[in-house]
């Protein structure tokens, strides 16, 4: 990695929490090699007492702890928390991650994780969430059943409405495209459409018959 990134990120700090101390130690090497500052957590009591001292610029934490677990925290954190949200899952703790996602956990990790891959996911989340704050809004105007849709649904939208692949989505949103599956599912069922070609009539009827 170049010198100026990682000055640029040693400003940034992660808050990892897990049980497994083999786990804590793999992530917190892998985000401190790469620039970042990380201070990690057994179980999710701590991790909440530190963010209320410090707010960190991202949380990793395990789906599964003793106490309190991963969604417990995030519940915990609310819906105000900004810094996005990783939740570590085993293969068979995917539809509880998929749970988090849809009560605000920004995306998931699945282990066995790749370390390349699990800064990269990273990265592209603090970079989307550094677009979605320098933003002037959505480009998207006022649609039957708007009101029904998260903010994260309404960015995920707009990539969908614009054409975007789950791929490119994800890339742009700094989430996985299993993810963008999840929010796109989400929606369509709120809005009561049957694929994706109804989702871009529903956001754009009004458009056209204005």
């Amino acid at each position: 990695m170049a010198n100026g990134q990682a000055a640029a990120e040693s400003d940034l700090q992660i808050f990892i929490a897990d049980d497994d101390g083999a786990v804590r130690d793999a992530l917190a090497m892998i985000f401190e090699l790469d620039g970042f500052r990380v201070k990690t957590f057994p179980e999710g009591s701590s991790l909440l007492q530190a963010v209320a001292a410090t707010r960190p610029d991202c949380i990793i934490i395990d789906v599964h702890m003793p106490g309190r677990s991963g969604l417990d925290v995030l519940q915990e954190l609310g819906p105000g928390f900004t810094a996005p949200i990783f939740m570590i899952s085993g293969q068979g703790d995917i539809p509880m991650a998929v749970e988090a996602i849809k009560k605000g956990a920004h995306d998931f990790i699945e282990k066995p994780f790749d370390a390349d891959t699990v800064v990269s996911r990273v990265r592209d989340a603090l970079a989307a969430r550094n677009r979605a704050a320098s933003d002037n809004g959505s480009a998207l105007h006022a649609f039957p059943g708007e009101d029904q849709l998260t903010p994260r649904e309404r960015e995920v939208l707009e990539q969908i409405a614009q054409g975007a692949s789950n791929k490119e989505a994800g890339r742009h949103l700094g989430i996985s495209p299993r993810t963008i599956e999840v929010h796109r599912a989400r929606i369509m069922e709120k809005l009561g459409a049957r694929n994706t070609a109804d989702l871009v009539r529903i956001v754009y009827s009004d458009q056209r018959r204005g």
